[in-house]
């Protein structure tokens, strides 16, 4: 599709030099300063790579950068928002979520050989219906722009900004050190049709005096033609859901693993507000492979008192009050990993001694008895960990749904994502799943963001763990993700040139931007 097809909605791509260079936070403070001035807008992602997805109110699965970028824009998420969804399965194969559903599971170079390109129409046409719809539509990049093996296939970076012939400026963390060589290396690698509608840089996470970095700012803009649109202080506790849910290692749980928990990392950093009570709560995650919607721990983190970490050794379980086993992509390996690494056994011996543990979608999956599964890992009958009386038997259709029930007492709200179909055999009765003990198992994920039920569901985690723990009566969690959104467009609006990114959103790229050699091979 050409660009003369696209209707007259003003857009911008948000590229980066890097992944994690912070175009996913960069994009949602556009849109939520966009929207303060009343601007309609929505953001976009041609096609993302995560284990991290939501489900939308139609029932179609997008990733969570894409969800919370809608929810900083105050528009309601779509699929046409996040068009093309990766989920990897292993390092060289993904399933495909087009438009909200699977359609199949493609090795990388499957995929890349011309699977994407063949995308291409789906992803212009969500473009362009947004832009009917919105007066702005701010756009987020993939990975790097200038990866120029992947050039001739790409739908997601210089390919859609060339057919949108939306303007492009290019992100740096400067805080890996390196800037400016990636802003020109970019640059640089891209053909003169592509370099023409990069406008400029935005550089993010500065650290010191700005009028230090100023001349060499200057020296960039000689080099290139192309200004600098701002430079981002590094302030701590900014993000988003996280994006690429493969950058959650699924072993030790280091302090980066930790900062990967997005509200932990963003609205508590990692200093634990004092608890209400007198002691503070301790909550491991277990680190199983292919970890998916880990934010499901978020709203346990930025409750006051609450220690959050990631674990991979048994014995990091002995002073947890609350162990989560999370989501999964693989059922079956993360079992497999859990009894190499001997957290099997120790979460049979916390359910025997009455301790509390939480399972969610695979990780409830994990705690039954039994698990077929032909579809996931056609590993076939495979025994689970024998907590909880549930049979899963896993359906080639996923299970895509935003239920609402109640549960300790309170409402709830979550989503479901998963192909296991579980047969419950005993019991009491929990969100869709059960509870033995203190063995809970849900396939709901977000439920712990409904204050109430989590303020409950707390209590009882302290009571079995022989906690003074006292939940914080007033915490908010979707009033956190609020101030954390506003305080994204904040950094927009007074560290970036406002004028000058409206002005490229209404009017496109700027004309006679120069050439830099070599260009594209």
């Amino acid at each position: 599709m050409e660009a003369e097809a696209f209707v007259s909605g003003g857009g911008l791509l948000v590229a980066g030099t890097t992944s994690d260079a912070g175009k996913s936070v960069v994009t949602a403070g556009i849109c939520r300063w966009l929207v303060r001035q009343g601007v309609k807008v929505a953001p976009f992602k041609g096609q993302n790579m995560s284990l991290n997805s939501y489900v939308t109110r139609e029932g179609a699965e997008i990733g969570r950068a894409q969800a919370m970028q809608a929810q900083a824009a105050r528009v309601e998420p779509t699929a046409l928002m996040n068009p093309v969804l990766l989920k990897p399965g292993s390092d060289r194969s993904s399933q495909v979520v087009l438009m909200g559903r699977p359609v199949g599971e493609l090795s990388a170079r499957g995929y890349h050989g011309g699977r994407q390109q063949a995308l291409l129409g789906t992803v212009v046409e969500c473009l362009e219906e947004l832009r009917a719809t919105y007066d702005a539509v701010i756009c987020e990049g993939a990975g790097s722009p200038a990866e120029i093996n992947l050039r001739r296939n790409d739908i997601v970076n210089m390919g859609i900004a060339r057919a949108a012939r939306f303007p492009v400026v290019v992100v740096g963390d400067i805080d890996r050190g390196g800037v400016f060589a990636q802003f020109f290396g970019t640059t640089a690698l891209l053909a003169p049709e592509d370099q023409a509608l990069v406008a400029g840089y935005l550089v993010n996470k500065f650290r010191g005096d700005v009028t230090l970095l100023e001349p060499g700012l200057d020296m960039l803009y000689d080099l290139t033609g192309r200004r600098t649109f701002g430079v981002l202080p590094y302030t701590h506790g900014l993000g988003i859901d996280e994006e690429d849910g493969m950058g959650v290692p699924p072993a030790r749980a280091t302090s980066s693993a930790r900062g990967r928990v997005s509200l932990r990392g963003t609205v508590r950093e990692s200093v634990v507000a004092p608890p209400v009570g007198e002691d503070v709560l301790r909550v491991a995650v277990c680190s199983v492979p292919l970890m998916s919607n880990f934010t499901d721990v978020d709203a346990l983190a930025a409750e006051p008192g609450v220690v959050v970490r990631f674990v991979d050794r048994p014995e990091e379980l002995a002073d947890a009050d609350l162990v989560v086993v999370p989501g999964t992509r693989g059922t079956v390996r993360a079992l497999a990993w859990l009894r190499e690494r001997g957290l099997a056994d120790a979460l049979a011996r916390r359910a025997a001694e009455g301790r509390p543990v939480l399972g969610v979608c695979g990780g409830f999956q994990a705690l039954g008895e039994r698990i077929e599964d032909d579809v996931e890992s056609r590993a076939g009958e495979v025994a689970g960990l024998g907590l909880l009386p549930v049979r899963v038997r896993f359906a080639p259709e996923k299970t895509l749904a935003r239920p609402v029930g109640e549960a300790l007492g309170e409402r709830v709200e979550g989503y479901e994502i998963h192909h296991g179909v579980a047969d419950v055999r005993g019991g009491e009765p929990f969100l869709d799943g059960c509870r033995v003990g203190a063995v809970w198992g849900t396939h709901w994920h977000g439920s712990l963001e409904s204050d109430g039920f989590r303020r409950a569901f707390l209590r009882q985690v302290a009571e079995a763990a022989g906690r003074r723990f006292v939940p914080a009566p007033d915490t908010s969690f979707g009033a956190l993700r609020e101030e954390q959104l506003d305080r994204l467009g904040d950094l927009i609006e007074q560290h970036a040139d406002t004028d000058a990114l409206l002005k490229l959103i209404e009017s496109g790229p700027p004309g006679g931007l120069p050439f830099i050699a070599p260009g594209a091979p």
